[in-house]
């Protein structure tokens, strides 16, 4: 309640009476509308879509067959196509940190197949999602019902003209829409979902479009797909400060609108939903995505998520004839470009801040244990925008391969060198030279000071050595299935930083898993090739000192600085026995050996020594370099009484 008060607090009161009539006119039309879709179903009449089908296009095209095949045989791809796609077959999935599950011929498209939990089928609206009662976790079923395997039926049907890979997906399909009425299932609680969704089976129609189905499948289809375009439109996820569901939303609206552009129908919205999603996507570039080019939720794996969106947007569009401004595709290129920036040598992306392991179409990749690794998508905009520098940092054609009728290969193939690069809005720092990669966070909260995604990793480092991972981000884990592990791995002392005490950097409940304190105002104090100086005062308030690291890149050592700047005389003295760790998270396969100066990290014939003055210790940690999944490693906890306000740490390679 005390969260409501805050809200409205110092609002006029006509505003707070026009909130209040607005939630009591929304809470009476949905009990009216439950009430009719249960007695009756909502659908379309099947009958618009006789003889119709979508003149959208895309680069699926069967006469270019020859190159496709010549293309995977060269990438080696048609044998590991073909075994998965053939598990998709046997309703066989690997998703969330779930391991290979069976789920049988009867697919329960409304279970956490991990938990065993399943939500039961009503308006969408009165389905309790998260509760304390159980553990479910409704990423589950939303994972499997985006069908983001889709495009593995699709390629194995284009490689081996096997129906059984068509029988599969049109199978599936019917089986989701009996199960899933519309308004009346878990599946239909966020419009995010539903727009995911409706792209993947638009990439179905595609593939699978010389498949012998019957007319009633394709009238069904299309009309269930049509449905999915007016809930998106009629339950969009906007408020005043959007993320990333919003523009899910809009991106299925515009892959609808010029799906169904052409459909002679007298109610059809097609061009209203492609023009409304147009505007709004433009609008939303300018309000998520900093001038800098990186997305404003500050998590680089959301960043990746909301690149993926717009960039395969773009591509859908362009071959349709819709295009964005240039100032839209300007900024785009440079969310991009920050994607080849912060890809550590080992071709993976460090875990700022949260991830969910999030796709919108998997053109590969499906199922896979790494969900780190972003190279396929710096080989999609490198055959978009045409640059030879984005397809020299990457090894991964296969994604790309489905999307550009012809894949340019650069001229040049000389890996571009990467240099050290700072990204002042989106806070994200990067140092490197050949042997060190090292990253840090300096920046505002996510989603303009509302927290949503944001880990308390102010002034964190991730550290790869020589191609390896020795100091990571431990990641995420879960989300609302465990609120403990939730708020732990978006800790401060999960991070590796300096911590006073318990305190966090910026305070949040642990019962608001999406929201945090924004209380930290850090800031950039200094960046060059070789050199981070930043500061942040997340502890300000609570024990009267700011936190401020310097990182020195040298040839042979990294040199962490870490000073407490007093600023609050009156709460210092209050608190004259305050103690602070600093804390360095590890690699779940970095070997670890005590030594008289510190600590010996040893990983793949690569030796780094941790120097540093003080009492130490080594603590058993968890970490997650995908949702769901978690592993053992080590924490590395250096700890200091408050009056020692200076602390040096080498890490000599």
């Amino acid at each position: 309640m005390s969260r409501y008060i805050k809200r409205i607090k110092g609002m006029p009161i006509h505003v707070i009476f026009k909130k209040i009539v607005r939630k009591l006119y929304h809470k009476i039309y949905h009990e009216i509308k439950a009430q009719i879709i249960k007695r009756k179903p909502v659908e379309l009449d099947g009958s618009i879509f006789n003889d119709w089908s979508s003149d959208a296009v895309f680069s699926l095209n069967y006469k270019n067959k020859p190159y496709y095949m010549k293309k995977l045989r060269e990438l080696n791809e048609i044998e590991n196509i073909i075994f998965n796609g053939d598990k998709i077959l046997k309703h066989e999935f690997n998703l969330l940190g779930s391991g290979e599950k069976k789920l049988g011929k009867n697919i329960e498209w409304n279970k956490d197949f991990k938990s065993g939990y399943i939500w039961e089928n009503k308006y969408y609206k009165k389905i309790k999602v998260i509760s304390s009662s159980h553990d479910g976790d409704p990423k589950v079923p939303w994972e499997l019902s985006r069908f983001q395997h889709i495009p593995l039926l699709g390629q194995a049907y284009w490689i081996t003209d096997d129906d059984k890979y068509a029988q599969e997906f049109k199978n599936q399909v019917n089986d989701w829409i009996c199960k899933n009425p519309l308004y009346m299932s878990i599946n239909w609680v966020y419009a995010m979902e539903v727009a995911i969704r409706a792209c993947n089976w638009i990439i179905g129609a595609f593939y699978f479009k010389k498949a012998n189905f019957e007319k009633d499948f394709w009238k069904k289809f299309n009309s269930f797909l049509y449905m999915h375009a007016d809930f998106i439109y009629k339950n969009l996820e906007k408020g005043e400060k959007n993320n990333n569901h919003y523009i899910s939303d809009l991106v299925g609206l515009v892959w609808l609108g010029i799906y169904f552009k052409n459909l002679n129908y007298s109610k059809n919205k097609a061009d209203e939903w492609l023009k409304y999603g147009i505007k709004e996507l433009e609008l939303e570039m300018d309000k998520q995505v900093y001038d800098d080019g990186v997305d404003y939720e500050a998590s680089t794996a959301y960043h990746c998520l909301v690149t993926e969106l717009l960039l395969y947007t773009s591509v859908f569009c362009k071959y349709n004839g819709v295009y964005f401004s240039e100032k839209y595709e300007k900024k785009l290129e440079k969310m991009c470009e920050f994607i080849v920036d912060i890809t550590k040598p080992n071709g993976l992306i460090p875990l700022i801040g949260d991830m969910d392991s999030g796709r919108f179409i998997m053109f590969t990749g499906y199922g896979d244990k790494e969900m780190r690794d972003f190279r396929y998508l710096i080989e999609v905009a490198g055959q978009y925008f045409q640059r030879e520098d984005f397809l020299n940092n990457t090894s991964n054609q296969l994604a790309a391969l489905w999307m550009f009728e012809k894949l340019i290969i650069p001229k040049n193939k000389n890996n571009s060198v990467l240099k050290s690069v700072s990204y002042p809005q989106g806070g994200i720092h990067v140092l490197r030279n050949k042997k060190v990669y090292i990253i840090t966070r300096c920046g505002a909260n996510g989603t303009a000071g509302k927290g949503g995604h944001t880990h308390n990793d102010q002034l964190s480092i991730e550290l790869n050595a020589e191609g390896k991972d020795f100091i990571i981000d431990p990641g995420t884990y879960v989300y609302t299935s465990d609120y403990e592990k939730r708020n732990l791995f978006r800790s401060t002392e999960y991070h590796s930083t300096l911590q006073i005490e318990n305190f966090e950097q910026n305070r949040f409940h642990p019962n608001y898993l999406f929201r945090m304190e924004d209380e930290t105002d850090a800031k950039v104090l200094n960046f060059n090739e070789n050199c981070f100086e930043g500061i942040h005062y997340g502890f300000k308030n609570k024990t009267g000192y700011a936190h401020k690291r310097q990182i020195v890149l040298g040839s042979e050592k990294v040199t962490i600085n870490d000073t407490l700047i007093k600023l609050s005389e009156e709460i210092i003295t209050a608190q004259t026995s305050l103690k602070y760790k600093i804390n360095f998270i590890l690699a779940e396969d970095v070997k670890l050996e005590e030594y008289e100066n510190g600590i010996i990290l040893k990983k793949g014939g690569t030796v780094l020594k941790l120097e540093f003055k003080g009492r130490s210790e080594i603590k058993d940690v968890f970490i997650s370099h995908k949702y769901g999944e978690i592993i053992p490693s080590k924490k590395i906890t250096i700890e200091k009484d408050i009056s020692e306000t200076e602390n040096q740490v080498s890490i000599i390679f």
